[in-house]
């Protein structure tokens, strides 16, 4: 299974990139939504997209909608990546085609759960 993770921090990347090659991800990075753009038609195709609220150069929801309905990623789980969100973000966010989110600090037990709940076994 292939997962993109685009966050702006390099230390958050590598732990999502641990965690998600601990449970069998083949693992892509992107610090902003431009660059994630090209890393996925590198990739062809993502099962999980991890995505930082805070992106730079597109803003985190121009970059869901754009995978959402300009890609053939119908079935790519996009999931927001945020420190205590708000309910309008998490509105936003739905409306923009996020499948879930997860709140940070997480643990990866947590990141566990919201997998299995969007089917994505490893």
């Amino acid at each position: 299974m292939k997962a993109l993770v685009v966050e702006t921090s390099s230390t958050m990347r590598a732990v999502l990139r641990r965690i998600l090659s601990m449970r069998g991800f083949e693992v892509s990075e992107a610090e902003n939504g431009r660059q994630a753009l090209s890393v996925l038609q590198m990739m062809g195709r993502a099962d999980l997209v991890l995505v930082d609220w805070a992106l730079r150069e597109m803003n985190s929801l121009e970059f869901i909608a754009r995978v959402r309905h300009e890609t053939a990623s119908k079935t790519t789980v996009l999931m927001m990546v945020e420190r205590e969100p708000g309910i309008r973000d998490l509105q936003s966010a739905f409306i923009a085609g996020a499948d879930d989110y997860l709140t940070k600090p997480f643990t990866s037990l947590q990141i566990d759960e919201k997998m299995a709940r969007a089917g994505l076994t490893w």
